[in-house]
């Protein structure tokens, strides 16, 4: 099929034998979470690049519901893997640095042991009697495979939707086996909706009356690795794939997708409904999938799936509690499977636990499927990427030695004041007299490219955080290995807890926020102190300006905006803030006037002379 309309990201599978398949088995057999044993277990998986001699390159990578262990082609002859777009040579997840494991599912249907595999006790496919497995189960697998390969600690473990659940499992279950994980649209349990579609799905297959209780192969037709193919193909599992096609795509997708040529349906052999351009996309997909997926294997993993549960809320906090490593967590706007909440509640339970986190909601019209596609892969690839390069670092100083950057990615002048930066001085010299520790803990809240925090930990200090709202100011951060959370700091700042950071920094954002007392009040619940930075908007020129001129002030420094481009919102001076601070009962600890067109500090007058005030603060 050449037709765009038929594209999805089933388009590259196939059932085709897999030309670098490798094969481990257990040394002995496999106590599964429901009571039930397996003799004997088999893992089909495939690696990319080479392990390092520290053994220290070792990138997992975890499918989805209905993948297999071929992420990516091996070379120009191979068929092209599942997640193609993002690991190979030179890719964001890149081959040539490192070495990159991806196994089959226990339970799975593409070599390692599941339902199509034949019981020792009967040498007949175990077919509807496979006992339940669970992800920690397919993760104890996983685990076994990475011990046998002779690595002690994986560099990362990544996956996206089912995948991206067994990576919370490796690092809840194995914290010392992983320096980073990274979990892609996905859910610390299934929504409900979500289950819904996939007990649909499931009846789907069941009430198939070929499906025979899952006893439905031809032992007669041994396939790839010594697997059993069904007798004849499932209309249910077809039907049940297509159900997870519609939910895959998003609303904006599927109106792209079929919105102008509704009325055009496609000519294909198929015995679905084909009338409609969304139905034979529909047909197309069913059909195509049973050639090279099982259905017992789909009862089985989307069971798995459904049943996987690590609370939310306090519980959720509980169950993620033994993990140790860093972490990257990416959600995609449109994703209604996965949605981005269920993220940021993974996300607010390991901020909760004082745990490294980064986290971008990223935009897309894609749907679940985003994580598979190359329209974003920009973004989200360049996180991993910038993420896994410096997770890879084997020291702080090797880190600390690269110039720091700017959102271009040029090397940054970061002074405004010939080479000293009074406002990070400031920041140093209160940390040093409020921290309660020796590793002082800061919250940059609108961090934007991370300059502050990555001058902060050239210096020692690792209790770091940044907030910014804007999914390329994630990106810039992530990629200086600054942790940052995208969030919008007019919604507060709900997710830290009280007292966690010695220092909150608001950093020329104040006058761009629309709900001042939350912040403040939130930024000195959160915080031991607050430094507040703003643009004087009594500084002298732009009040010359609106008298003189009558037009909108403007200036050459800070406050260089257009009327009509202008981020800020509120207008206010130092004198206003001064006058907020006493309303409020705030305590003013400090205050720092600078004019950065001349380059100085300002200590007379500073209501008109200076266009950059900062405040340090506190409540009582």
């Amino acid at each position: 099929m050449t037709d765009e309309i038929f594209d999805s990201t089933d388009s590259i599978r196939s059932a085709a034998p897999l030309k670098h398949v490798q094969y481990f088995e257990l040394s002995g057999p496999l106590e599964l979470e429901c009571g039930a044993r397996l003799q004997q277990v088999r893992v089909a998986y495939e690696t990319y690049g080479r392990l390092n001699a520290q053994a220290s390159n070792a990138v997992l990578v975890c499918h989805a519901l209905s993948g297999d262990s071929h992420v990516a082609a091996h070379d120009a002859q191979d068929e092209p893997g599942w997640w193609d777009v993002l690991v190979g040579p030179g890719k964001d997840l890149d081959t040539d640095k490192y070495f990159v494991i991806c196994p089959n599912t226990l339970g799975g249907c593409r070599g390692t042991t599941g339902p199509n595999c034949a019981d020792p006790a009967t040498l007949k496919p175990y077919g509807g009697s496979f006992p339940n497995v669970s992800i920690a189960d397919i993760v104890k697998v996983q685990a076994a495979l990475v011990e046998h390969l002779g690595i002690g600690q994986l560099l990362a473990v990544i996956g996206g939707s089912m995948g991206g659940m067994q990576v919370l499992q490796w690092a809840i279950a194995y914290p010392d086996g992983v320096r980073c994980a990274i979990p892609v649209a996905t859910a610390a349990r299934l929504s409900s909706q979500a289950l819904a579609f996939d007990v649909i799905g499931r009846n789907a297959i069941l009430r198939d009356p070929h499906f025979h209780g899952g006893n439905y192969y031809d032992a007669g037709r041994p396939g790839e690795g010594g697997v059993f193919l069904p007798a004849n193909g499932l209309t249910g599992l077809a039907i049940a794939r297509m159900i997870g096609h519609i939910t895959y795509l998003s609303r904006q997708a599927m109106a792209e997708k079929f919105g102008g040529n509704r009325h055009q349906p496609r000519s294909i052999r198929s015995e679905f409904e084909k009338d409609t351009s969304v139905a034979s996309y529909l047909a197309h997909q069913g059909d195509k999938f049973i050639e090279r997926f099982d259905a017992n294997s789909y009862l089985l993993i989307s069971r798995a799936m459904d049943r996987y549960d690590l609370g939310e809320g306090q519980a959720l906090r509980q169950s993620l509690a033994p993990a140790r490593c860093r972490w990257l967590v990416a959600a995609f706007t449109s994703d209604w499977l996965f949605p981005a909440d269920q993220s940021m509640e993974i996300v607010n339970a390991l901020l909760a636990n004082g745990q490294g986190i980064s986290y971008c909601n990223v935009r897309s019209a894609c749907g679940h499927d985003a994580f598979l596609l190359p329209n974003e892969v920009a973004t989200y690839g360049g996180m991993i990427r910038g993420f896994l390069e410096q997770a890879s670092r084997a020291t702080p100083a090797q880190a600390a030695a690269e110039p720091e950057l700017d959102a271009d990615g040029r090397q940054a002048d970061t002074s405004i004041f010939h080479g000293r930066r009074i406002d990070y001085d400031l920041l140093e010299e209160v940390l040093a007299s409020q921290a309660s520790s020796s590793q002082p803990s800061v919250l940059d809240v609108g961090c934007g490219s991370g300059q502050m925090l990555l001058r902060l930990k050239r210096r020692g200090w690792r209790r770091l955080q940044g907030v910014d709202i804007h999914e390329s100011a994630v990106l810039a951060c992530v990629q200086r290995g600054v942790d940052c959370i995208q969030a919008d700091a007019n919604d507060g700042l709900s997710m830290f807890a009280d007292k966690q950071f010695d220092v909150v920094l608001l950093s020329r954002t104040l006058q761009a926020v629309y709900n001042v007392d939350r912040l403040v009040e939130d930024m000195l619940r959160v915080g031991r102190c607050g430094i507040v930075s703003f643009p004087n908007f009594a500084y002298g020129p732009l009040r010359d300006m609106l008298y003189n001129q009558g037009r909108a002030p403007e200036a050459q420094g800070l406050l260089r905006y257009k009327w009509y481009d202008s981020p800020n919102i509120r207008f206010f001076s130092i004198a206003d803030f001064q006058q907020y601070c006493q309303d409020k009962k705030l305590t003013v600890h400090r205050m720092l006037a600078l004019n950065t067109e001349t380059r100085r500090e300002v200590k007379e007058d500073p209501n008109r002379q200076a266009d950059l005030a900062i405040f340090v603060i506190s409540r009582g």
